[in-house]
């Protein structure tokens, strides 16, 4: 019994496909349904036209005489084909619609009438032929009324009335579908928006005037800590990385707004002509959830796209980090490829208990969406953090070329379907203006500085300095070595650790130099030392980067003293900490040089606590420090939370804590930055972790 029940729903559901799984063709559609482009309207003469469209007229012909044209079955039961010519001109068909379109469209204006007449009578093709008369004239030269009703599917003889039965339930179809189709969007649409606007409304929240001790107790309890245990940076079993409660909120709403979505605002109707089956109604439902996950993966692929970017305008307008957009970009890669996954197998389901799998699964526009579904389902395990972190070249490279079969799947699954005529390849247009953009602006970045030498020298066993003359910057930049490596394409991101370097007469100092703001007066308040300086050619414009070297890239500079760079810069410090009266920096190994920017700019006290593995690194990085009190840990461990209770529990003014260094110490920070926000009164802090992430 509930496999009839099952198999009675299944052929309910096919009543939908005569609209959205058989290849259809027509106009193009300029913007999305419901946005620019109606499906049914006027509504009243789709419907005439729509259950007229099952009777063969007397010019209509066998099938097998024009094949792959539109199949209607004659009283016999055999296959014939109407073509856009004999609709045209067939008297007996333009009367019967003209009559079924004056006697339910009252209150639709004549020009309006006339609008469709002549687009739509002999089909919905681009170029077809014209009505042999107008719709008003059709009207006039019918001489006597019609009395005799149509049976539908019947052949049309003559002129006849539409039953009101065979009316309603083609209008209470089209109209649902429709209905259906423009919500689809509509959600799509909130989606996309709700997306990119939120993180710019919550980042905006900054500038009001709230209290620094409250907003220090609402980041301590809300924001800053993991959302379960004590680590955020240091890996979860090797696998994945434990958001913030922060940005677990923004990944609930994420899960939870698609859900909902995915769940509300559908509606059945009866009488419906693509569903007259005693499970009609259920089928209604399913067809519209499936083609409702279809719509919502679409919309959020440019969602996609737009996290993912290191130059995405939500980082230029929110002052959220690179690495929460790529933890919310992996989130919403798994929701689109859910909703792809159930919008592949429902309609998979539908075909094969209908026993059509077979033929259908050979169109192109089914291929294409399999194609475009498998992409994104091996996307997921292949782009696991144990992958991205020990395989990044081959990760990166595979990443990017699945992602452009899943945007060429996705755009050919649409237009073999559909071609253009309802807008849904305007998601995946959407999706590859993101993706072009940020293209187009690593390539500016990187045609702006052009090619250059990158000079190595070895600090020691651990660490190398590159120095690239003639070209500024701030923060990070990405580095491309094409002459390491035949994958020309590689780059890989490094912070600066200094602006300036040293001069060609002076070969015998550290290329480094103080911040040429801080060099206007000497310790003792004089600035005779000051003039000396600015008179003598010490410093020039350039890059100065420490990298600490592991295999790939970083182990084979070792072996070059000099070689051709490209650089894509700069990505500037991203947060600004001025407010804050104090900074304190806490920093290790060659996490110092991301803490180098904010050191130098930072208007008020600074102070910095750097542990390092060897002294080699912290001489070469002495001369940019300059002028910084600092406190150096060489081969010994940093008491962090005795380091923070000193700076924080004694502190009136308001203190930003700055980050950078191996996960463990950016996790044992923010533990203790919490457990202080949340215990002690009146503390005043403000936690920033600088960190690449996988």
């Amino acid at each position: 019994m509930a496999g009839f029940k099952l198999r009675i729903l299944v052929s309910a559901c096919l009543h939908l496909l005569p609209v959205s799984s058989m290849i259809s063709s027509g106009r193009d559609g300029h913007g999305l349904i419901g946005y620019g482009i109606s499906m049914y309207n006027p509504l009243c003469a789709y419907t005439c036209r729509a259950v007229l469209s099952s009777s063969p007229l007397n010019c209509s012909e066998h099938a097998h005489m024009h094949e792959g044209m539109v199949m209607r079955r004659m009283d016999m039961g055999s296959e014939v084909v109407t073509s856009p010519d004999c609709y045209a001109a067939d008297d007996v068909f333009l009367d019967t619609l003209a009559y079924c379109i004056s006697t339910h469209c009252h209150d639709v204006p004549i020009w309006d009438l006339e609008k469709y007449w002549s687009m739509n009578v002999a089909g919905t093709q681009p170029d077809q032929p014209l009505p042999k008369a107008t719709y008003q004239q059709t009207l006039a030269d019918i001489a006597i009324k019609p009395t005799e009703t149509l049976v539908a599917g019947k052949a049309l003889t003559h002129a006849m009335i539409i039953s009101d039965e065979d009316y309603q339930g083609n209008y209470n179809a089209q109209a649902l579908f429709e209905t259906m189709e423009d919500t689809h969007e509509r959600y799509g649409i909130a989606l996309l928006v709700g997306g990119a606007i939120i993180p710019i409304i919550f980042s905006l929240l900054r500038f009001l005037p709230f209290p620094a001790v409250l907003t220090t107790k609402f980041n301590s309890w809300f924001i800053d800590p993991p959302a379960l245990g004590t680590r955020h940076k240091t890996p979860i079993a090797g696998l994945f990385h434990m958001p913030t409660r922060g940005q677990a909120l923004f990944i609930f709403y994420l899960v939870a707004i698609n859900v909902i979505l995915n769940s509300v605002g559908f509606k059945s109707s009866r009488p419906n002509a693509w569903y007259p089956t005693v499970l009609g109604t259920d089928g209604q439902i399913v067809s519209y959830v499936t083609n409702r996950a279809g719509v919502l993966s679409f919309a959020n692929i440019p969602l996609l796209f737009l996290y993912a970017g290191r130059n995405n305008v939500l980082l230029w307008l929110t002052n959220w980090s690179h690495g929460t957009f790529l933890l919310l970009h992996r989130w919403v890669a798994w929701i689109a490829t859910l909703q792809a996954i159930v919008h592949s197998v429902i309609y998979l389901h539908i075909y094969v208990h209908d026993s059509t799998h077979a033929s259908e699964s050979k169109l192109p526009y089914w291929v294409w969406g399999v194609v475009a579904t498998l992409c994104m389902s091996i996307m997921l395990p292949t782009s696991i953090l144990p992958i991205r972190k020990h395989l990044y070249e081959f990760f990166l490279a595979w990443h990017v070329l699945l992602s452009i079969f899943v945007l060429v799947g996705c755009l050919w699954h649409i237009v073999e379907r559909f071609q253009h005529q309802w807008g849904y390849e305007n998601w995946i247009y959407t999706a590859i203006a993101i993706w072009g953009f940020e293209r187009l602006m690593r390539g500016a970045r990187l045609t702006r500085n052009g090619v250059k030498t990158a000079r190595v020298t070895v600090i020691d066993d651990d660490y190398i300095r590159v120095n690239i003359e003639e070209i500024s910057g701030s923060g990070h930049a990405f580095l491309y070595f094409p002459t390491l490596t035949w994958r020309v394409w590689e780059n890989h991101p490094f912070s600066v650790a200094s602006t300036v370097l040293p001069a060609d007469n002076q070969p015998g100092r550290l290329e480094y130099d103080a911040d040429i703001e801080k060099l206007g007066t000497s310790s003792d308040g004089s600035d005779s030392d000051s003039r000396e300086r600015w008179s003598q050619p010490l410093t020039k414009v350039g890059l100065t980067f420490l990298v600490r070297t592991k295999g790939g890239i970083t182990g084979q500079l070792r072996k070059h003293t000099s070689l051709p760079v490209l650089v894509e810069s700069a990505y500037g410090p991203h947060e600004d900490l001025s407010p804050c009266s104090v900074l304190v920096c806490i920093a290790g190994g060659v996490g110092i040089t991301a803490c180098v920017p904010y050191l130098r700019a930072h208007p008020g006290a600074t102070k910095l606590f750097w542990g390092a593995r060897s002294r080699s690194i912290i001489d070469a990085m002495a001369p940019s420090l300059t002028g910084v009190e600092q406190e150096i840990y060489v081969g010994k461990r940093m008491n962090i939370t005795d380091v923070l209770h000193k700076e924080l529990v004694k502190s009136v003014a308001s203190v930003a804590v700055l980050v950078s260094g191996p996960s463990e110490m950016a996790d044992e920070v923010r533990y203790v930055i919490g457990e202080l926000g949340r215990q002690q009164k009146g503390i005043k802090v403000k936690l920033l972790e600088e960190s690449f992430s996988w």
